[in-house]
């Protein structure tokens, strides 16, 4: 028994040495899991600020048309220099929209002849945004727009306050007998994790599957195209024991991914993200300080419950793709068997970002779904122990089904000589 279990580890081993050799290998399980969190963590990061700020320092050529009929409005925007507004003459609406599309300018405010009157009947004098909104930027487009005129406004209710003779104090109130007031029970850790911590399990389950996929391949159908497949066969170890070991090694390059993708993270988070918070601005630079400080309380505890949910995670995936990988009788016919796996592999896990999914009782039976929404719970910090234990018990279950499955399955010759 011993000598067969080592054999075994033999085998474990030269199929392992194998896949060191290949090149797509090594990028799938090593340097993308290792470089993916950085990319996504600080590169997007990054991306996303220096866009935020080219869009606030940018100087947005503008149009109004019908600006007689409200001069004030041209006067707040053009005489303030660090507004960056640069207004250009336009005789007719209708020319605007084009303009607009063509680039040449960024926004119009289209006025009303009535305007005056409704303000000074108390109604609401309505001016017309036109702008892109398929351009990138549009939004903070629209949100500058509206802080620049926040003056124009504040002046116009004033005058209103004055005339039924109430202070600036009085008047919001009156407009506002009501107002409710937010404040939310979630600490720092809580709230991020509800917003972004969907998308960490997210990662690391694509990270696991994509580690598994092309060492599940080169291990099944791989051995049928070499020709190696009937040598090993002949070899005195059993047959469970050969599929185990496949199995171990394919389960290994998923693990090992998701592993770094983990590792990658603590040092985002730890190491590497205070610098890059440091080489930022200031003001983009306290948000994301906010953001890195919440994410350092994620605990090495809880970094080893997300790493242990993703355990069984791996362990269904080399079985399912080995199982495929026997049946297929080409790489390429393996390959097109891919695209089905990762739908499904993709379609609980859009299930567990929808909007009113939590972990339940019920979820909690809805493979991938479950590991998905027990690491955003880890993430948040609010796990219920007592589940996480039910989760990994059942995921462990089906993936030692689907071993057994793959075992089967490779007991039959009909399958193993398709060709």
């Amino acid at each position: 028994m011993k000598r067969r279990w080592l054999k075994m580890l033999k085998v474990y081993f030269k199929e392992l040495l194998e896949l060191t050799r290949d090149k797509k290998t090594l990028i799938f399980t090593i340097l993308l899991p290792t470089l993916i969190m950085p990319i996504i963590l600080l590169g997007f990061t990054t991306l996303s600020v220096k866009i935020a700020q080219k869009a606030n320092v940018e100087t947005l050529k503008f149009a109004i048309v019908g600006g007689d009929y409200f001069p004030e409005l041209k006067e707040v925007l053009t005489n303030n220099e660090s507004l960056k507004f640069s207004l250009v003459d336009v005789d007719k609406s209708e020319s605007v929209n084009e303009l607009i599309n063509d680039s040449e300018i960024r926004f119009a405010l289209v006025i009303s002849e009535n305007i005056r009157k409704d303000i000074d009947d108390g109604l609401s004098g309505e001016i017309e945004f036109r702008y892109n909104d398929s351009a990138a930027t549009s939004a903070l487009i629209y949100k500058r727009v509206n802080d620049a005129i926040d003056s124009l406004k504040v002046a116009e209710l004033n005058k209103r306050y004055k005339s039924i003779g109430l202070t600036q104090e009085q008047g919001e109130a009156f407009s506002k007998p009501i107002k409710l007031v937010r404040k939310s029970t979630a600490d720092k850790r809580e709230s991020l994790g509800e917003k972004f911590g969907a998308l960490l399990p997210y990662i690391l389950i694509l990270v696991g599957l994509s580690g598994a996929m092309y060492p599940a391949i080169d291990l099944g159908v791989g051995e049928k195209e070499r020709g190696t497949l009937e040598t090993l066969l002949l070899t005195p170890v059993p047959r469970f024991q050969l599929v185990f070991a496949k199995f171990a090694v394919i389960f290994t390059t998923s693990f090992l991914s998701v592993f770094l993708s983990l590792i990658s993270f603590a040092l985002v988070t730890t190491i590497f993200g205070p610098m890059f918070v440091n080489s930022m601005g200031a003001e983009a630079s306290k948000s994301a300080g906010e953001v890195l400080e919440t994410l350092s309380t994620v605990s090495i505890t809880d970094v080893f419950l997300m790493f242990s949910m993703l355990v069984p995670v791996a362990a269904i995936f080399a079985s399912a793709l080995l199982s495929v990988s026997i049946y297929a009788r080409t790489f390429k016919e393996a390959q097109n068997y891919m695209s089905p796996i990762m739908i499904v592999v993709f379609l609980p896990l859009i299930l567990s970002i929808l909007p009113g999914v939590k972990l339940d009782w019920v979820w909690a039976s809805v493979p991938i779904t479950n590991v998905s929404l027990a690491i955003k719970e880890i993430f948040k910090g609010t796990i219920d122990m007592d589940m996480l234990f039910v989760i990994f018990a059942s995921t462990t279950l089906i993936a030692g089904l689907l071993l057994a499955l793959c075992n089967w399955w490779f007991q039959r010759e009909q399958v193993l000589f398709r060709n």
